[in-house]
Protein backbone atom coordinates (compact mmCIF):
# COMPACT_ATOMS: atom_id res chain seq x y z
CA UNK A 1 0.00 0.00 0.00
CA UNK A 2 1.63 3.35 -1.16
CA UNK A 3 1.90 6.37 1.53
CA UNK A 4 0.79 10.26 1.59
CA UNK A 5 3.79 12.49 2.45
CA UNK A 6 3.28 15.95 3.53
CA UNK A 7 5.25 18.97 2.87
CA UNK A 8 5.71 22.14 4.98
CA UNK A 9 7.83 24.12 2.47
CA UNK A 10 10.27 26.75 4.02
CA UNK A 11 12.46 29.46 2.72
CA UNK A 12 15.70 27.69 4.13
CA UNK A 13 14.00 24.40 5.68
CA UNK A 14 11.40 21.88 5.08
CA UNK A 15 9.74 19.58 7.11
CA UNK A 16 7.95 15.93 6.13
CA UNK A 17 5.63 13.32 7.49
CA UNK A 18 4.16 10.47 5.93
CA UNK A 19 1.57 7.94 6.34
CA UNK A 20 1.88 4.50 7.67
CA UNK A 21 1.52 2.23 4.77
CA UNK A 22 -2.57 1.77 6.08
CA UNK A 23 -2.65 5.57 5.91
CA UNK A 24 -4.10 5.52 9.61
CA UNK A 25 -1.23 7.74 11.54
CA UNK A 26 1.27 10.60 10.25
CA UNK A 27 4.30 10.75 11.75
CA UNK A 28 7.25 12.98 11.28
CA UNK A 29 10.01 12.12 8.41
CA UNK A 30 12.71 14.71 8.42
CA UNK A 31 13.69 17.83 7.84
CA UNK A 32 15.79 18.59 5.05
CA UNK A 33 18.13 22.01 3.62
CA UNK A 34 15.42 23.32 1.27
CA UNK A 35 17.81 23.08 -1.76
CA UNK A 36 17.60 19.58 -1.18
CA UNK A 37 14.07 18.98 -0.78
CA UNK A 38 13.36 17.90 -4.95
CA UNK A 39 16.10 15.44 -4.90
CA UNK A 40 14.97 14.08 -1.23
CA UNK A 41 11.70 13.34 -2.01
CA UNK A 42 12.38 11.93 -5.51
CA UNK A 43 15.02 9.66 -4.03
CA UNK A 44 12.40 8.63 -1.10
CA UNK A 45 9.78 7.95 -3.74
CA UNK A 46 12.06 6.00 -5.16
CA UNK A 47 12.44 3.74 -2.35
CA UNK A 48 8.67 3.49 -0.86
CA UNK A 49 5.37 3.68 -2.45
CA UNK A 50 3.95 6.83 -2.31
CA UNK A 51 0.33 7.91 -3.76
CA UNK A 52 0.43 11.70 -2.83
CA UNK A 53 2.07 14.77 -1.74
CA UNK A 54 0.12 16.98 0.52
CA UNK A 55 1.81 20.68 0.48
CA UNK A 56 0.76 22.98 3.18
CA UNK A 57 -0.44 26.43 1.60
CA UNK A 58 1.50 29.35 3.36
CA UNK A 59 -1.48 32.06 3.79
CA UNK A 60 -1.46 34.83 6.09
CA UNK A 61 -4.70 34.69 8.78
CA UNK A 62 -6.59 37.01 6.46
CA UNK A 63 -6.88 34.14 3.43
CA UNK A 64 -4.67 35.96 1.44
CA UNK A 65 -1.03 34.55 0.26
CA UNK A 66 1.82 34.39 1.98
CA UNK A 67 5.45 35.59 0.84
CA UNK A 68 6.62 31.51 0.37
CA UNK A 69 3.51 31.02 -1.79
CA UNK A 70 5.04 31.52 -4.72
CA UNK A 71 8.23 29.22 -3.69
CA UNK A 72 5.72 26.30 -3.02
CA UNK A 73 3.90 26.74 -6.39
CA UNK A 74 7.30 27.20 -8.13
CA UNK A 75 8.26 23.88 -6.33
CA UNK A 76 4.84 21.86 -7.04
CA UNK A 77 4.73 22.57 -10.81
CA UNK A 78 8.21 21.19 -10.90
CA UNK A 79 7.39 18.24 -9.30
CA UNK A 80 4.44 17.99 -11.27
CA UNK A 81 6.23 18.14 -14.43
CA UNK A 82 8.77 15.62 -13.29
CA UNK A 83 6.55 12.99 -11.89
CA UNK A 84 2.99 13.79 -12.94
CA UNK A 85 2.51 9.90 -11.88
CA UNK A 86 2.15 11.53 -8.07
CA UNK A 87 -0.41 13.92 -8.04
CA UNK A 88 -0.14 16.71 -4.87
CA UNK A 89 -2.91 18.91 -2.92
CA UNK A 90 -2.18 21.88 -0.89
CA UNK A 91 -3.61 21.97 2.31
CA UNK A 92 -4.04 25.23 4.28
CA UNK A 93 -0.85 25.31 7.27
CA UNK A 94 -2.14 28.42 8.78
CA UNK A 95 -1.34 27.60 12.44
CA UNK A 96 0.28 25.00 11.85
CA UNK A 97 3.61 26.55 13.23
CA UNK A 98 1.99 27.84 16.65
CA UNK A 99 0.68 24.23 16.67
CA UNK A 100 3.99 22.75 16.27
CA UNK A 101 5.53 25.14 19.17
CA UNK A 102 2.55 24.40 21.06
CA UNK A 103 3.31 20.39 21.00
CA UNK A 104 7.02 20.29 21.74
CA UNK A 105 5.95 23.02 24.86
CA UNK A 106 3.37 20.39 26.24
CA UNK A 107 5.71 17.23 25.67
CA UNK A 108 7.91 18.72 27.73
CA UNK A 109 11.50 19.29 26.04
CA UNK A 110 13.79 21.45 27.72
CA UNK A 111 13.94 25.31 26.07
CA UNK A 112 17.23 24.37 24.26
CA UNK A 113 15.63 20.99 22.44
CA UNK A 114 12.01 23.65 22.17
CA UNK A 115 14.26 26.03 20.39
CA UNK A 116 15.47 23.25 17.38
CA UNK A 117 13.63 24.90 14.55
CA UNK A 118 14.21 21.55 12.70
CA UNK A 119 12.21 19.82 14.89
CA UNK A 120 9.19 22.24 14.43
CA UNK A 121 9.48 22.17 10.79
CA UNK A 122 8.95 18.21 11.15
CA UNK A 123 6.23 18.46 13.57
CA UNK A 124 4.32 21.30 11.43
CA UNK A 125 4.56 18.77 8.13
CA UNK A 126 2.90 16.43 10.88
CA UNK A 127 -0.03 18.77 11.26
CA UNK A 128 -0.51 19.60 8.02
CA UNK A 129 -0.80 15.77 6.90
CA UNK A 130 -2.98 14.83 10.28
CA UNK A 131 -5.26 17.68 9.27
CA UNK A 132 -5.49 16.76 5.85
CA UNK A 133 -6.27 13.15 6.70
CA UNK A 134 -8.51 14.26 9.31
CA UNK A 135 -10.20 16.38 6.60
CA UNK A 136 -10.76 13.55 4.01
CA UNK A 137 -12.21 11.03 6.90
CA UNK A 138 -14.84 13.70 7.72
CA UNK A 139 -15.62 13.65 3.59
CA UNK A 140 -16.22 10.26 3.60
Amino acid sequence: MARILSIDYGKKRTGLAVTDPLKIIAGGLATVSTHELFEYVQAYVGREPVELIVVGRPLQTNGRPSENLARVEQFVNRWRKARPDIPVEYYDERFTSVMAHRAIIDSGLKKKARQNKALVDEISATIILQGYMESKRILL
